[in-house]
């Protein structure tokens, strides 16, 4: 029977031998975001997602899922922990101006301590394509320009321009548990992002393919191009295909069908306000 390493690799296509080193952190973390997509569409085919890891390992390696923050980085701070590394798990907080209000534990990072500290995320979607070392600076990787600022005990990590928001944190090591409050918050209430719009991202040797509701965006080093997908067999190989999503047909109709709806009702209400 596989190991559970072993069977992370092979679903990231890694080639090649593993050690606790900066080469191996860099080809890994690549690797993943390329093989396993953020996304949250468990949330709206009515699954709960949990912060257990042999669960995150079952539907991320053995199902061909992707996941969320939680799922993704957790996975990954697994499989770099059996391989040797020290990973610690950080909290962070997503898009605030007001460091004293938000929660702390909205986004999972990573710390990983090579010869220096680490930042590595997976679970961002659009952010980091390979860790970055945790030290202020400006940090460009392909076309992409990411930043780290710093007052006092607190960090900000500046994401791509024009990709959304970035996040702040503190190096304060948190335990899985203490992010349970905030996954349970993030996926049950009607404020939320995640419960508003299913979404996924994947990143590509070229840039990043994401998909919001039936809006298609591909970025590259060229710019971005943005369509609507506008069939179901359309919506069903772009999940497949574009994404990597292992669905049945009957969880790509439901998703399908809820996209759809609220894509009209979204068009229907800038023309009433247009």
């Amino acid at each position: 029977m596989p190991s559970l390493l072993s069977s992370y690799i092979a679903r990231i296509g890694f080639l090649g031998d593993v050690a606790p080193d900066l080469p191996t952190l860099r080809a890994l973390h690549k690797a993943h975001l390329r093989a396993i997509s953020y996304e949250n569409l468990d949330i709206h085919l009515g699954r709960a997602l949990t912060l257990d890891e042999d669960a995150i390992f079952d539907k991320l390696v053995n199902r061909g899922r992707g996941g969320w923050c939680y799922e993704m980085n957790g996975l990954f701070a697994r499989a770099l922990r059996q391989i040797g590394f020290d990973v610690r798990l950080l909290g962070s907080a997503v898009g605030r101006a007001d460091t004293s209000t938000g929660d702390e534990h909205d986004h999972l990072i990573l710390k990983v301590n090579l010869d220096r500290p680490y930042l590595a995320d997976v679970g961002f979607g659009n952010g980091l394509r390979e860790p970055i070392p945790l030290e202020m600076g400006e940090y460009k990787q392909d076309f992409f320009r990411f930043a780290l600022r710093k007052e006092g005990e607190r960090w900000w990590f500046v994401n791509h321009a024009g990709q959304g928001p970035g996040f702040d944190f503190t190096l304060r090591e948190r335990e899985m548990s203490e992010f349970a409050p905030r996954c349970r918050h993030l996926q049950t209430s009607s404020e939320s992002g995640f419960v508003r719009q299913t979404v996924c991202y994947r990143q590509t040797k070229h840039g990043v393919v994401s998909l919001r509701g039936l809006v298609m965006k591909t970025l590259t080093a060229e710019g971005e191009r943005e369509r609507v997908i506008a069939t179901p067999a359309e919506y069903a190989i772009t999940l497949k295909d574009m994404f990597g999503l292992r669905l049945s047909d009957a969880e790509i109709s439901a998703l399908w069908q809820l996209a759809h709806a609220r894509h009209v009702a979204w068009v229907a209400s800038q023309n009433q306000t247009g």
